[in-house]
């Protein structure tokens, strides 16, 4: 996971290998993985959070984040989540799209939120109803 994460996120600073391991020791928090792209998150009280998803960059485009984020609104189901949230970074326009195609809507930003080398990037903040698994 870290070293595809590593090879997914050219901004920031990468999760290392204990930092998964750390969350994943939590039985709050769960994987779901398609060859190539994986997504990482946790629900709690009826809400599901995504930390992180990522598809290794030569293999973007073919649907797998796609995948990995149906997975884990899935997987979310499973465990009672009544709504989804993620924030994302404003200059990650890919995966802004990917969010929007799913249904994510805004309900706020974090100005200055991320930082890169030469700057900060406000993260967008984004929220979707989950329907109950039974119902679909």
């Amino acid at each position: 996971m870290a070293r595809l994460h590593a090879a997914g996120f050219d901004q920031g600073r990468p999760w290392r290998a204990d930092e998964f391991e750390s969350l994943l020791a939590s039985p709050t928090c769960f994987g779901v993985w398609t060859d190539g792209a994986f997504a990482l998150g946790r629900a709690v009280g009826g809400e599901a959070e995504l930390l992180t998803l990522v598809t290794d960059p030569k293999l973007r485009r073919q649907g797998r984040g796609r995948a990995c984020l149906g997975a884990f609104e899935d997987e979310a189901r499973t465990r009672h989540a009544r709504s989804a949230f993620l924030e994302v970074a404003e200059d990650n326009h890919g995966a802004r799209q990917l969010y929007a195609a799913a249904g994510y809507a805004g309900v706020g930003i974090r100005p200055n939120y991320y930082r890169r080398a030469d700057q900060t990037v406000a993260a967008h903040l984004l929220s979707k109803a989950l329907t109950s698994i039974l119902s679909r």
